[in-house]
């Protein structure tokens, strides 16, 4: 079949007879979970509150003798850090696989770090698959190594991996050796006696680790030409390849720990080798410090990510992009939130407040561009309270500003709650708005505990957001239409002036998971446009200019977009917007 790297991991978790699998949705990893829970029944598949409590379902699963699946982007790694170094320690009882689904060139993420570094700092195999059939294939052996070398194992992806396509061959699920619970506190119960020895039972694991390293035949040597070697790993496999077919390359498939004994006998056999892999000079250092000498970040860029051109750039041969026909005139497409999104209305009223806005991750980052222009900060999932904590603490005293705390409320679950515990407990003044459009919209409309559904699309409680906030201290808790800006203005101006932590909920779903008609549509009369453009500044992508006969440029609402929310009408004040009949 022709699979993309994501369906190949959830291909390999079936075979391998997974029975657990847990994660956040976050791109490029959200189709792992996806394609589970779509295609893979004997697999019980959760979207988990954040990365950390998902690596936890996963690591208990291994403990009770299932085999276990996480996933999550890079950065959420950062949030399932403090499980995954302990369960370095505990080891497993069935096999535990980590997807990390890295993002050189930042697609779709706040920062460009390289996940590499985890397998290092835990002491962990860590496997990169070079396309699909590895990304299937690697997971089988990912299990099995975890339970050989009793481990979790980190099976590191990048996004090109996981949203290429190529094709896979289909093997039937295996029946992995049965397992249960046993009890045995000085493996799982990591207090300081049982870590000690542990920790023992770590270096001597890296130890085999590194033997298995040099025999495996995850780790592929394929001599060409002895003038040029290549040492890779991953997507660049593919890159070399096509860049330089001839030459002869050490495919490394388990990149930590390395097989330092292969690396020299490769190395003593070519004239001239280079290192190609993304980001940091992972795999070049550690062979720099073997005392090899190689050409990499010299020729190979430590920021964004590798292509063919790039590859064959560095390995001395001239290439010409290929290069989309030029279209004149074509105007830029920044991001934009979509038309009736509800998070325009909010940050329409947001922006007449002149206030210092703390923001998160989600949808609603794009309030940072213009025309809404309204987002200062954008730190991490739920910083968005605790910035606005600190630079409330921080203002000096002529300072008047509102400090105002926006998150999502996907994200707010995700790790809002703290933040919002540490306002009320400090009595800090700040404003928390919690746009709530019932879903994780950003990678694709996922559903969370506040949803009322399971990533199977089953009935779920659904969480109170409202109750939730009272629950943990907060007095004044307002709920508006974002839709309704006198509504939304009244509400800011009372929280951000009583002088105690507040918040706001917005209670509009997102328009993409709204579903059913849409609601009535808006048109422009020219003959009562004054082109005074306060429209355009709300940035719906609905609303186009256009010029009337003498040439002055005015608004016109293109039917086709419109979602009919209704903003536009209001900022509107000659009238000249109104329902089209």
């Amino acid at each position: 079949m022709l699979l993309s790297g994501n369906e190949g991991i959830a291909r390999g978790a079936y075979e391998a007879g997974a029975r657990v699998a847990a994660g956040y949705p976050g791109t490029p990893s959200t189709e792992i979970l996806e394609t589970i829970a779509r295609h893979y029944e004997t697999i019980y598949a959760e979207w988990a509150p954040n990365e950390k409590v998902a690596l936890e379902v996963a690591i208990g699963a291994a403990f009770g003798g299932a085999r276990a699946l996480a996933t999550m982007k890079h950065v959420g790694v950062n949030v399932a850090a403090d499980p995954l170094l302990t369960a370095a320690y505990t080891g497993v009882n069935a096999g535990l696989v980590i997807v990390s689904a890295d993002d050189p060139g930042m697609q779709s993420s706040q920062n460009e770090q390289d996940n590499r570094h985890y397998a290092r700092f835990a002491k962990i195999p860590m496997l990169e698959p070079a396309d699909s059939q590895e990304a299937k294939e690697f997971t089988l052996r990912a299990f099995a190594l975890s339970e050989e070398f009793d481990t979790p194992v980190l099976l590191r992806t990048t996004t090109r991996v996981n949203h290429g396509k190529s094709v896979v061959s289909l093997g039937e699920p295996v029946a992995p050796p049965e397992r249960r619970f046993e009890r045995d506190v000085q493996k799982y119960v990591m207090i300081p006696a049982y870590g000690r020895v542990r920790h023992v039972f770590v270096e001597e694991r890296l130890q085999r680790l590194r033997r298995f390293a040099e025999t495996t035949d995850l780790n592929v040597v394929e001599m060409g030409d002895l003038a040029v070697g290549v040492i890779t790993s991953g997507i660049n496999y593919q890159y070399v390849k096509e860049a330089m077919p001839e030459a002869s390359v050490l495919k490394l498939g388990l990149t930590y720990p390395l097989p330092e004994e292969l690396i020299r006998q490769f190395a003593s056999r070519v004239k001239t080798l280079y290192v190609v892999e993304d980001l940091d000079p992972f795999l070049e250092d550690q062979i720099r410090a073997m005392g090899i000498q190689v050409i990499g970040k010299e020729r190979f860029p430590s920021v964004g990510e590798l292509d063919p051109v790039i590859v064959a750039r560095g390995l001395g041969i001239e290439r010409e992009q290929a290069e989309a026909p030029a279209v004149e005139d074509a105007p830029g497409r920044p991001p934009v939130l979509c038309a009736g999104c509800p998070h325009r209305g909010f940050y329409t009223v947001l922006r007449k407040l002149k206030a210092i806005v703390t923001g998160d991750i989600g949808c609603y980052t794009l309030g940072v561009l213009p025309p809404l222009t309204t987002m200062d900060t954008c730190v991490c999932m739920g910083a968005s309270i605790g910035n606005g904590i600190g630079i409330r603490r921080a203002q000096a005293p002529d300072d008047t500003r509102p400090v105002v705390a926006v998150i999502g409320d996907s994200t707010f679950i995700h790790s809002g709650i703290t933040g919002l515990i540490d306002a009320v407990y400090n009595n800090t003044p700040v404003t928390v708005c919690i746009l709530d459009n019932r879903t994780t919209a950003m990678t694709g409309g996922q559903e969370h505990p506040a949803s009322g559904k399971t990533l199977r699309g089953t009935e779920a409680p659904q969480l109170d957001l409202p109750g939730l906030v009272r629950a943990v201290g907060v007095e004044d808790v307002l709920q508006v239409d974002p839709y309704d800006l006198d509504a939304v203005e009244k509400a800011l101006r009372y929280t951000t002036q009583c002088g105690k932590p507040a918040v706001i909920i917005t209670t509009r779903p997102c328009v993409l998971k709204r579903g059913g008609a849409r609601p009535e549509v808006f048109t422009v009369s020219l003959e009562e446009c004054t082109g005074c453009q306060l429209c355009f500044r709300i940035g719906c992508p609905a609303i186009e200019s256009v010029r009337d006969e003498n040439g002055k440029l005015k608004a016109s609402i293109n039917p086709a977009m419109c979602n009919g929310c209704g903003v536009c009408f209001q900022v509107c004040r000659s009238g000249a917007i109104r329902r089209r009949e």
